[in-house]
């Protein structure tokens, strides 16, 4: 499918499958080596990360963790500017090597609250893995240790990423048709 319609907007393919899996396979593979001998748990932002955070620990070569933590701040395709915490990290974060994965980075709002949030249980280092990253739209400074693809200010779908809840399955990544 290179185009679909959901809901009241148009979308088009704008990244295949193989080359999110490519991508995928190449970070962890870069994670594996800088952070071997570390044993370090990643916290999925949900619900955007799940996909990603399943096809990067599958690939990872080195022990390792993971467990969950759900934010909110999108309505339909916008973001409302605020972070909610929905449910958070229940583990024991004291001297660990943390690794938040996002699905997507745009204003870093969401990741500095986290980071802010982590840093009261005192893990040994925190670093941020996202799938997508919107330069152009991050507000102050930010440092992405670990980033699969830099992308134009665009709405985009799929590989559990949604719109209003739909398109999470999709295995390529879509952008919004105007």
């Amino acid at each position: 499918m290179d185009s679909i319609k959901i809901k009241d907007k148009s979308f088009r393919v704008s990244i295949p499958e193989a080359e999110i899996k490519a991508r995928v396979k190449a970070l962890a593979e870069q994670m594996s080596k800088d952070l071997e001998g570390k044993n370090p748990i990643f916290l999925a932002v949900l619900n955007g990360a799940f996909i990603f955070a399943a096809d990067l620990m599958r690939e990872m070569t080195i022990p390792c963790e993971i467990s969950f933590v759900k934010l909110a701040s999108y309505q339909g395709t916008t973001s409302t500017g605020k972070v909610k915490e929905v449910f958070g990290i229940n583990e024991n974060l004291s001297g660990r090597n943390v690794v938040i994965v996002e699905d997507i980075v745009e204003s870093g709002q969401t990741m500095r609250q986290m980071i802010e949030s982590l840093g009261t249980r005192n893990p040994a280092s925190v670093h941020i893995c996202t799938l997508f990253f919107k330069p152009e739209k991050l507000q102050g400074d930010l440092n992405l240790d670990y980033v699969a693809f830099t992308i134009p200010d665009d709405f985009i779908l799929g590989y559990g990423l949604d719109y209003d809840g739909l398109g999470r399955e999709l295995k390529d990544v879509y952008t919004i048709v105007e």
